[in-house]
Formats: C-alpha cells, structure tokens, sequence
C-alpha cells in the first residue's frame, strides 16, 4: 500500500469514526518575521473561538508560519455539530389572543406545541447539528477578516473601498480542506480550493495538497518546512556545526535564529569570512552591524576573540554548496564594516570632552533644559555621592569626570547609526583617548541596570555616576509632574526605580533617600519644598515602596510588611528598611508573631471604637493627633488585675528594648522584645474586661491598650499586615 493510499484510508477511518481532520492556509507574499508569531497565536485565538462559540471544542491544534503562510491543522473534530435545545420563555397561558399570536410568529410554532409550566408558556426549540463543513464555511470567512496585524494594508481595485480586506501583505490564496474535501468559501474574490505553492525558487508550481495529513509532507517535498520550530533548531544546529567545521565557535543568539527562521522556507546556513583588518574595529559594533544590518551570526576563536567570520542562512539549496551565496554577501557584509571602521576612525579625531561640548545643542526636555545641564547636574550629585560617602571608595573627582563625560557619545556617528551602543562606545572611545580606567568603565556601563537580570555594576565610581543619572530623572520629572499615571510611563520612571534600588541593595549603600533626593533637586530646593513637603511619604516615597515590591516579589518578600514599615515615616534607607522587613516576616510566621498580630489586630479595633484613632508615639497616654485617653470619674488610683499588672510590667520591659534594638538595627532582637508580649496579650484578653462599667477602669485598660500598640508601631504599622 502506498503512501496516498494510506493517506487515503486514514482520512475514511476518520470519517467512519465520527471525527475529522481540518486543514487552513493563507497563503500571501512576504510576512514580516517580527509579525509571525503574533500571527500564529491570533489564527490559534480566532479559530478556537469561532469553533467554541458553536459549541465545538477544539483539542488537537497545530499553527504553523513561514515567510509567505500561516497554516492551521485542526485534529480529532466532530463530523456534526451537537443538537442544541432553546427554550423561549413566552406570555402567560390566559394571555390576550394578541399576545400569543405574536409570540407564535416570533417562534414559528403553533399553539399546542408550547408548553406550560406553572402558568407560563414556554416554546421548546430543537436545533439540530450540522455538518462541520458548513460552520467552517461560515466562521472562517469572517475570522480571516476581522484578523488583527500590527500593520496591514489593502490592494487592487477593491482597495478603493473602506469594507475590503485587509492583510498584513496582498493574499494570495487560500487551502481549506475538512478530512480530503474543499470547503467551500470565498473571501475578497479569493476562492478556498486545495491548490497551494512550495519554494519560490525550488518548486513555484501549483501543488495540489489531498488532505491536511499530507500537507506538511507535501510541502517539504515542495522544499517548504512549514514548522517554524523545525526551521529554528536547522538553523540553530547548522550555524554551530558550520563555524565548528572551521574550529570557530558561534556567538549564540536565538533571537536571530528565530528571525532567520521567519525569513527562510528551506534554511541553509553557510559560512563565510571578511577581511581581518575590519577587527580593528570594536566587537560589538561588528556583531551589531552584521545583525541588524544584514541578519548574520559572528563567530569567535578558540581564545575567545572575535573571529572574521560570520554565517549567514540561505533559502535555497545551491548547486556550488552556496559559494556565490556567501561570497555575495561577504561584499555587502565589507561594505557596512566599511561604514563602521569609518565611523569609528571619524569619531576618535576629537575628544570626548569636544562631543561633550555639543550636548548643549540638544534639548533633553523642555522644561528640563538641554542635555548639557542634565550632565551638569548629574556630575554635581556624583560627586557629592562620593564626596559624602555614600559610594564608598569612590575618587570625587573621578565620579565628576566620568559624569562629565558619561552622555558625550550620544552625539557620535557610531551611536548616531546604533543607538543600542550608547555607554558602550563612550567607554571605548575613553579608552583610546587614555583616560583613567575608571572613568572609562563609568561611563561604558552607567546605564545599567536597565532591567531585570541586567548586571548591577560595583566599581565604585560606576555606580556613583549610574546613581546620580537616575536619581537625576526621577526628581526632576516628578519635579516637572511627570510622575507615571496608571499605564502610561513615558520616560521609563518605574524602570529607573528598579535600577536605583538594584544598586543601593546590590552595593549595601546606606542613605536617607529623602536627602539624596532633595540633594538632586540643586536650584529647585524651593519648587522641591512645594512639592514634596509634607507629601514625600504619598507621593516619591509611595513610588520607591511599589518599585520595592515589585522589585522584592520574586525573593519572595510580602509586599504589605513594606507597606507596614514604610508607613511608619522616615525609613527610607533602602538596605535598613529591607532587612526589618526580612525580620519581620521571619517573625510574623512564628506562633508568637501570628498570635501577637491577632491580639494587635483586636486592640486596634476596640482602640478605634473607643476615639484612640492614632497609635502612640510615646507612652505618656496621648496619641499621634492629639487624641487622649477618655477620662476617668471619681478620684485615687484604680487597682489593676494581675493580668493588666503582668501586661505592664512586660510593656516595661519589652518596649524600651525594641525601640534599642530597632535604633541599633538588630531587627532580630527588636521581634524577640515584641515576642515577649505575645503571652501577656493574650492573658489580659482573657481575663479582663477592657469595656469596665466603671470609666476608670475602662480608661485606665484603654490606655493600656494604647501602649501595647505603641511598643508594636516601634517596629512596624501592624495594622498594614495582612492575616
């Protein structure tokens, strides 16, 4: 038996046994690389839709891409769709004649096939299934239609009109075949058949495509792998065997394996070299100009240096093993090295401080003046960074000049032609001009970290002028009322905060952040006062505790134990506050911290019953607004029950000892002080009438109460714990 013969048999058993095969390809000239996997995963959400929203699951689902289809395959679907069963709720059995002859005609029915219950007509409808080929003839046209492309265009004469379709590039054709039949449909004047096309060079004949498990045979016949991840993994695993063949290893890069995969049907890679000289050259602009430019791999020596070879992926098998190939694109690769050695030979006739001289020409903001006065400020506060310790081991002067220096390459023809090298090409550029070693490293990497995983620099004078850079956006574009809303956050504050806390965290760098802050803000200390003050904690302190969160989510740190410290006002050094909060989640998951949160929790409540709204701030019976205790009626002192005196006498002892701890940063020591109040909390609950009919007495316990609540708020806001 041959192999359309058992094709043959397999689609029949299918059939017999109730279920069917679907096949869909589009087939259209070029699809972007960058838009197919958008693509494939918007086909997959549209047909599962349209097929649920029948009552049809779909279970078995391929999506395929290359340059010039998507291709779905749909297995194990019912032949039929299931009958479906409508109820219609209609008037009354003693309705108006008028009424029921009206609900008749909606129906269609007559009046003894309703049916009563409880007094209502209902008019039961019996839907039964259809054939799968007509809902897919029915659901496919508009799914092709209302498909969304990052971009999309229309063609030829229907072009004049709004209503015709839209593609991301002209389609050509389509494939629609339900086990080995044609379903039948048209979209745009184009009508679903079995005809396709296989390699454009290869095979550019029709191909006549029998069911949808012969497709992708059919196709690679036709020089086609229509699996991108197929097409990935060649070109992954031949551009490693090419540069290995030569004893060379590849610079591994599966972002352009993958974009290489969307632009090739038969991938080939092959090997090619360039001219030694171009290694002058600086690496990474090599690498840059031969990806983006021309979609290459680069390779590197047994040493580790870069090599002057690079591969790229063809989409033909050639006859010569693709000598032409690549030696065509060895003269377009020289070409664009060419532009780069250019550029990076024009760039070093001048100084970095020259560059730096031509920032002034370039707005950074309207309101915030030039790029020039950005540096300014930025090496301003790098100093002070280092000057005040705050980055130890940092050289003041050095950090300066490094700040100085640290934007200059923006205005370079290298960093003109890709932007991605900006930082990297200054430090190079500081290099080959001699400058310290330092101020070359600063400001090659003062930009990182730029997100999560980036590498946080430790040279010290790095991380001065990084810290200065970004603490030099956040207060001056919140200054500007720039501060993110919602979604919206154009110039990547939130970002910046995460880089901000990284450093401070990563380097252990211990400082109020309000005074580096404030510090930041230079001239504007009078526009900072009237923006801040008073609102620091709700509006820049709030914005640093998200980012924490959001920073801290992944160690596993609970976001509302910062909230909880973070609200007790003046705990915004970065490494201090981190590490109470370390120690009070250690603590809060013990019996003493969990039970301890229960007795807080039930004081704060009859606290706020009774007007003790504000914790204390200190134990002389007042609270943080003013509030005092209720007063007590008749004269002499109240006598206390051996458990308010047990309560006292661990308050006593308990409280000075965590406030010590706290003002000596042992976090441990400030939760085994509160831990010592776990049992008296509990007693007192036990066996003491806070609510005393006697005023004194209920004053006198409240006020207890109100201590007890004091010494917890010493460590943290207990009240922002959840559990």
């Amino acid at each position: 038996m041959d192999r359309e013969e058992r094709r043959g048999l397999a689609g029949a058993l299918s059939r017999v046994d109730g279920v069917s095969d679907f096949l869909l390809e589009l087939l259209s000239e070029e699809i972007p690389a960058r838009m197919q996997a958008g693509a494939r995963e918007e086909l997959e959400r549209l047909f599962i839709r349209a097929l649920g929203d029948a009552g049809v699951v779909v279970d078995g689902l391929t999506v395929w891409s290359t340059p010039r289809r998507l291709a779905l395959v749909a297995r194990g679907l019912p032949a039929r769709t299931a009958a479906v069963r409508e109820e219609i709720k209609g008037p009354r059995d003693n309705a108006p004649e008028q009424a029921l002859a009206g609900f008749l005609r909606k129906t269609g029915l007559a009046r003894e096939d309703l049916v009563a219950r409880d007094g209502v007509l209902f008019a039961v409808i019996e839907k039964p299934g259809r054939p799968l080929a007509d809902l897919l003839a029915k659901t496919i046209p508009p799914l092709i239609r209302r498909f969304a492309w990052p971009k999309s265009m229309r063609w030829g004469a229907a072009s004049r009109g709004t209503d015709s379709l839209r593609w991301v590039r002209p389609l050509q054709g389509i494939v629609a075949l339900l086990d080995g039949e044609v379903v039948d449909f048209t979209v745009a004047g184009i009508a679903a058949g079995r005809m396709t096309r296989g390699h454009r060079f290869h095979a550019p004949g029709a191909i006549s495509i029998a069911s949808p498990s012969s497709y992708a045979a059919q196709l690679r016949a036709a020089h086609v792998l229509v699996d991108h991840a197929e097409r990935t993994a060649i070109i992954r695993d031949g551009a490693r065997a090419a540069a290995a063949r030569e004893g060379l290893a590849l610079v591994e890069d599966e972002g352009l394996v993958v974009e290489n995969a969307g632009l090739s049907e038969w991938p080939v890679p092959l090997l090619g070299r360039f001219d030694p000289a171009f290694l002058e050259v600086p690496a990474e602009v090599i690498q840059l100009t031969a990806r983006i430019n021309q979609k290459y791999f680069i390779c590197r020596d047994a040493s580790g240096a870069l090599a002057s070879a690079f591969v790229c992926t063809a989409n033909i098998m050639a006859s010569d093993g693709g000598a032409v190939i690549v030696e065509g694109n060895r003269k377009v690769l020289a070409a664009r090295l060419s532009d780069a050695r250019f550029f990076w030979q024009q760039d070093r006739r001048h100084t970095l401080a020259v560059h730096a001289a031509r920032l002034s020409r370039i707005t950074f903001h309207e309101k915030l003046g030039t790029l020039a006065d950005k540096v300014e400020r930025v090496a301003k506060l790098a100093e002070w960074l280092a000057r005040e310790g705050i980055v130890p081991n940092c050289d003041p002067a050095l950090a300066r000049q490094a700040a100085e220096l640290c934007k200059a390459d923006l205005v370079t023809e290298m960093v003109g032609e890709f932007p991605e090298l900006q930082g990297l090409m200054g430090g190079y550029y500081a290099r080959a001009e001699g400058l310290p070693a330092e101020v070359a490293d600063a400001i090659c990497d003062h930009y990182k970290p730029v997100g999560q995983g980036d590498a946080v620099p430790t040279a010290p004078v790095t991380v001065a002028v990084s810290l200065a850079d970004k603490l030099d956006n956040i207060t001056h574009f919140f200054l500007i009322d720039e501060a993110p809303t919602g979604s919206k956050d154009p110039f990547a504050l939130r970002r910046t905060a995460l880089g901000i806390i990284s450093l401070v965290l990563h380097n252990k760098l211990r400082f109020r952040m309000e005074v580096a802050l404030i510090q930041a803000c230079g001239d504007d200390l009078e526009k900072f006062e009237k923006v801040f003050f008073g609102e620091l904690e709700k509006r820049l302190g709030a914005f640093f505790a998200d980012r924490l969160k959001v920073q801290q989510r992944e160690a596993g740190v609970r976001h509302d134990l910062i909230d909880a410290v973070f609200a007790l006002g003046g705990e915004d050094d970065l490494v201090r506050l981190l590490a109470r909060v370390r120690a009070l989640q250690s603590f809060i998951a013990t019996p003493d911290g969990t039970n301890l949160l229960a007795g807080y929790k039930r004081a704060a409540n009859m606290l706020k019953k009774e007007g003790f709204a504000s914790p204390l701030l200190h134990t002389g019976g007042r609270g943080a607004e003013g509030a005092s205790p209720p007063p007590a009626s008749g004269s002499g002192e109240v006598a206390h029950e051996p458990a308010e005196i047990a309560l006292i006498v661990a308050l006593d002892e308990a409280a000075p000892k965590a406030e010590a701890a706290v003002a000596a940063e042992d976090f441990e020591g400030a939760m085994t002080a509160l831990a010592a109040l776990r049992a008296p909390i509990d007693t007192f609950f036990d066996q003491v009438t806070v609510n005393d009919p006697d005023p004194a007495k209920r004053a006198a316990r409240l006020g207890l109460l109100d201590r007890f609540r004091a010494a917890v708020h010493k460590v943290a806001d207990f009240s922002l714990i959840e559990g």
